[in-house]
């Protein structure tokens, strides 16, 4: 833990010095202008101001840079380092001095980017409340954010931004979620629905139960991006290390070439200086932080950076079945029952009991007597044990709501009376000891399933779709069938789940997207892994992503961020690159002096980041697929 705080602590100092630095150049090379063209001082004070750059500037800067090499880090800032010392030791101080400004100016422009680029996240730290309204009876008190714990009970005031993550029991009204799920439109909230960290309520005041601590809320999770995204930019070098692996060499070959043709090392120097590969160092960071508040915006929490870099060459993707391809809740798709004219009645029944239980065909019960609009009966001497099923009295009647294998055991007898067993989950129903109904339960595919596995291929490149579930085989193929994906493994334990995703992997790139504890191996070992973020801790720390709104649109606007940074970086970065080449070139031929350079190289600097910043504005869409008519 004290080594985080200590390069916590240490990157911020750094990137101080070389603010310090810039802006005593810039004052430097502002009096040696003065003292060269508006008096007549001696060359030796003229170019005093131009040493202070070099011996308190250069220094530091060309310090650090050995010290990388020491390392063995042989990056693209090395070029700035070779033209500090050739311009000292050729005398050519302006030019050197050019070259500090520019590379200590480059992080301090970076900064301000990263700034900009950040801004909405920075934006929504600001207005998180610091107080919650906790209800205890009839007395509300105002509390620490923190000290609110599970279950409490929040009242949230009209116009106020609520503080935790919950659902609503008292009241109806509507909040503004827009700052977290980036749809602009005013989301009804009564008791039972959802509610956000973050959002705003509107004019009627809402009672809420805290359902997570204020550390692992949504607004939380947001804010860890933006410290996250200011501390991991070394991860964020390695598409700027491949590129400057050849261009490093290219520049020092150009120079050196220069100087043996010509015999002036003055040529070297501004092809040195022209080459300082800013566009490298700066452009690409920013392309990749502005992604990543971008991806926050639309409740997309990308944990590893690399991931944006590598999503868009992926070539395989594997889902985990259950709330991923389908939503995670079981629907009621089949009642058959001994005597089918009792079939309202017995859901009736039933659907009174079931809204005790917390068992998960509870609500699918309850659901589907609500949609049949069976009015509730009274209901006494609940019994759950767990395993046990479900006992009570409803109007009078013995209701018991239990599994076709304890039935069984009690009751042999029954087996001739029963349905064959279908994939799914099943429940039978006695009413008064006896055999009523089964019910049966299909977890619902998700409604846009197909049309997003159709059109993985034509869009994103993905060559391959695989379905991989601990779930038996007449399930998975169930899904795999309306969703379209033909290559899929059942009954699969974590551990064989781990060995299918390598094996993958060694093939192609891949992604990997679940959202249970089991998954947690796969989506460590997938190239990327993507974890639908509502139900493990254990699943979101593995992966890389984290989708906080369970939807495969998500993973789509994911993938379409992924390209478009890539895209975006490399224009800057390889059109950077470009506009040097063609600069080196004009230097080695003579036509731009170190000076000259030098200027060249910031104007191209500045258009780099700037190009590189386009990539924190959302585009019109970032979703490229449409349900068929048939899942709406």
């Amino acid at each position: 833990m004290a080594s985080k705080t200590e390069a916590k602590q240490a990157t911020p100092t750094w990137k101080s010095l070389e603010t310090l630095i810039a802006g005593f150049a810039i004052a430097m090379i502002t009096l040696h202008l003065v003292l060269r063209f508006g008096t007549s001082s001696a060359p030796t004070i003229v170019a005093l101001p131009l040493w202070g750059v070099l011996v308190l500037g250069g220094i530091p800067l060309v310090w650090d840079l050995l010290l990388k090499m020491f390392r063995r880090e042989f990056g693209s800032d090395l070029l700035a380092g070779i033209s500090i010392v050739t311009s000292a030791l050729l005398e050519e101080y302006l030019a050197g001095s050019l070259v500090v400004l520019m590379l200590s100016g480059g992080e301090a422009l970076e900064a301000y980017a990263v700034r900009s680029a950040s801004s909405v996240l920075r934006a929504l730290s600001q207005r998180m409340p610091s107080v919650a309204h906790r209800k205890r009876g009839a007395e509300v008190e105002d509390i620490a954010l923190d000290e609110l714990a599970i279950d409490d009970i929040v009242a949230v005031f009209p116009h106020e931004i609520c503080p935790i993550d919950g659902t609503v029991i008292e009241g109806h009204g509507v909040m503004d979620e827009s700052y977290l799920t980036g749809e602009p439109y005013m989301m009804s909230k009564t008791p039972g629905s959802a509610v956000l960290s973050g959002a705003i309520n509107g004019e009627s005041a809402l009672i809420i139960r805290a359902e997570k601590l204020a550390v692992d809320s949504r607004y939380a999770k947001i804010m860890e991006v933006m410290e996250a995204s200011e501390t991991q930019k070394p991860k964020m070098r390695r598409l700027a290390d491949k590129l400057g692996a050849w261009y490093t060499p290219l520049a020092v070959a150009i120079g050196v070439a220069a100087w043996i043709a010509t015999g002036n090392p003055v040529r070297f120097l501004a092809v040195m200086v022209v080459a300082t590969p800013c566009p490298l160092l700066i452009g690409i960071p920013v392309a990749i932080i502005g992604s990543i508040s971008l991806a926050a915006r639309r409740a997309i929490i990308v944990r590893d950076p690399s991931s944006l870099e590598m999503a868009d060459t992926c070539r395989t993707l594997i889902f985990d079945k259950t709330g991923t391809l389908t939503y995670g809740e079981p629907k009621l798709v089949q009642r058959i029952c001994a005597d089918q004219s009792r079939d309202q009645e017995i859901l009736g029944i039933v659907g009174s009991l079931e809204r005790f239980s917390k068992h998960p065909l509870a609500q699918a019960i309850v659901a589907a007597a609500s949609e049949a609009k069976l009015a509730p009966h009274s209901v006494s001497e609940i019994n759950e044990p767990p395993g046990q099923g479900l006992r009570g009295i409803v109007s009078g009647r013995n209701i018991e709501v239990t599994s076709r294998k304890k039935l069984l055991a009690q009751q042999p007898e029954l087996l001739n009376q029963l349905p064959p067993q279908a994939g799914g989950l099943e429940c039978v129903i006695l009413v008064d000891d006896v055999y009523a109904a089964t019910y049966q339960f299909r977890d619902t595919p998700r409604r846009d399933g197909a049309s997003f596995i159709k059109h993985l291929g034509p869009r994103h490149s993905i060559r391959r779709t695989m379905m991989v579930s601990g779930d038996r085989e007449s399930e998975v193929r169930y899904l795999a069938e309306q969703v379209g994906i033909e290559d899929v493994s059942f009954s699969q334990s974590p551990e064989q789940k781990l060995d299918i995703v390598n094996a993958e992997t060694a093939k192609a790139n891949s992604i990997f997207v679940g959202d249970g504890i089991n998954d947690a191996p796969a989506l460590m070992a997938a190239t990327v892994g993507i974890a639908f973020g509502q139900n493990s801790d254990v699943t979101t720390e593995a992966a890389d992503v984290v989708v906080l709104d369970s939807s495969l649109q998500k993973i789509d606007e994911f993938l379409h961020i992924s390209r478009r940074m890539r895209r975006i970086a490399l224009q800057s970065a390889i059109g950077g690159m470009a506009l040097s080449i063609v600069g080196m070139m004009l230097a080695a031929a003579g036509y731009l002096s170190p000076v000259a350079g030098a200027i060249c190289q910031e104007v191209i600097d500045v258009a780099a980041v700037l190009n590189a910043l386009r990539v924190a504005l959302p585009p019109k869409s970032m979703i490229d697929f449409e349900p068929s008519e048939s899942e709406h």
